[in-house]
């Protein structure tokens, strides 16, 4: 994306906003990951401002993070300045502990990594921190049905009296590299969230997967369990030795 600085995605202005409009299954997602984890200890790689990690906390799980973004960090410390956060990439910087029950990517954000290398080694640093018997939970889009052969679109992301928010979308096939670009439109005035992410397809990633020493033990549509089909918009997909 041209001008397009990946820090940007996640200053201090996105991490002010950032928990406005929260997705609406962020309960089901805790609750599935508390089963996962638990006795044990989670490790939220891009913990973020902990929208998914102090519910989890508060279902009596310890949760540390890795965190690229300051901003966001900083949110996250105003609500728990308990929880342990490692300032680094996922892919390769140290979590505070060294084995973990729980390792989880959620909410796309794997794709933030613009290289399959990249993605690879955030899989080998899941691994690394696993414990033997841990598993690795990653939810990603399913580029078959949310791009389904488009290399532009534009979707109507947000219609009130007062605003609008627009997702402007341009994919390369090639590179599988998504510019994305969300545009606010109000009486305040025109406010852009540049974002990019390479979006893998899930036998890509069992296959990173198996380069980390992993396994696909479970897929799902959804949090809830749903069956994972060629219809399915995302999925969730558990990695074990």
């Amino acid at each position: 994306m041209d001008g397009f600085d990946p820090m940007d995605s996640f200053g201090p202005d996105v991490a002010a906003a950032y928990d406005d409009h929260l997705r609406g299954d962020e309960a089901e997602t805790v609750s599935f990951l508390a089963a996962l984890a638990g006795d044990g200890r989670a490790l939220e790689l891009a913990i973020g401002t902990g929208r998914i990690a102090i519910p989890l906390i508060e279902r009596g799980v310890e949760v540390d993070g890795i965190e690229q973004s300051a901003a966001m960090t900083q949110r996250l410390h105003e609500r728990r300045p308990d929880v342990a956060v490692v300032a680094g990439d996922m892919a390769t910087a140290d979590a505070p502990a060294a084995a973990y029950s729980l390792v989880y990517l959620v909410f796309n954000t794997i794709g933030n990594i613009l290289t399959q290398d990249g993605q690879v080694q955030c899989f080998e640093n899941a691994g690394r921190h696993l414990a033997e018997d841990g598993v690795f939970v990653v939810e990603m889009t399913s580029p078959t049905v949310s791009i389904a052969g488009r290399t532009q679109f534009v979707e109507a992301e947000r219609v009130a009296a007062d605003e609008v928010v627009l997702d402007v979308n341009r994919y390369d096939p090639v590179t599988q590299l998504l510019s994305e670009n969300h545009v606010t439109i109000s009486a305040a005035g025109i406010t852009m969230g540049p974002i990019a992410q390479r979006i893998p397809f899930p036998s890509e990633l069992d296959l990173m997967a198996r380069l980390a020493g992993l396994r696909l033990r479970d897929r799902f549509g959804g949090w809830q369990g749903e069956p994972f089909t060629a219809r399915s918009e995302r999925h969730i997909s558990v990695y074990a030795r």
